[in-house]
């Protein structure tokens, strides 16, 4: 079962994110430096929680890239804002049926593995860019990629992934799933 996946990615995510010490450094993730990658996982994971608990999604007071979350408690926030994620998509009947992320509706399973994929993904973008190591289990890897795979060419669309990057038939499930959201496995600081 997936929901069982977010707990340990959500506990790497986070043991990643409090040791980074530099929040110039570019990311893997395009347009992002560690900072806009900190601000953006801060704006939308409201979003996320209000589309798990079925609840109104919030009113920002500004635009994500004007938003300023990232504050001198920002780890703080951040520790919270995933444990409230943990609580609510490592609970398996909340990846039934239908929910609405903004004004869109669609399965809450997506919005579950959208959730998996901000720890890893996003998880591996910090850990690249402050010189770490994401340990990923192979399993939560290939469900990233399953749901990167399905959602891909929508997200590409959207501006969510880049172009997909061609992996080696030997990569692990974590290579296959960065290739399919647009993520060179071999990035660079």
């Amino acid at each position: 079962m997936t929901a069982s996946l977010v707990r340990p990615a959500a506990a790497e995510f986070l043991r990643v994110a409090h040791a980074v010490t530099d929040l110039s450094t570019p990311t893997p993730c395009a347009g992002y430096d560690v900072r806009g990658l900190l601000n953006h996982l801060l704006y939308w994971g409201p979003w996320l929680l209000a589309a798990g608990r079925r609840e109104d999604p919030p009113v920002p007071s500004a635009p994500e890239a004007s938003a300023g979350l990232v504050t001198e408690d920002w780890r703080a926030a951040l520790e919270k804002q995933t444990e409230t994620l943990v609580d609510v998509f490592g609970t398996p009947s909340v990846w039934e049926g239908m929910t609405a992320l903004g004004t869109a509706e669609l399965p809450a399973a997506v919005v579950g593995d959208m959730v998996l994929g901000e720890f890893v993904l996003h998880g591996w973008d910090l850990a690249r860019a402050s010189g770490q190591e994401l340990r990923c289990a192979p399993e939560a890897a290939t469900a990233v990629y399953e749901s990167a795979v399905a959602m891909g060419e929508q997200a590409r669309s959207m501006g969510v992934y880049g172009e997909a990057v061609v992996v080696s038939e030997g990569a692990s499930p974590l290579e296959r799933a960065l290739g399919a959201s647009g993520r060179d496995p071999a990035w660079t600081a």
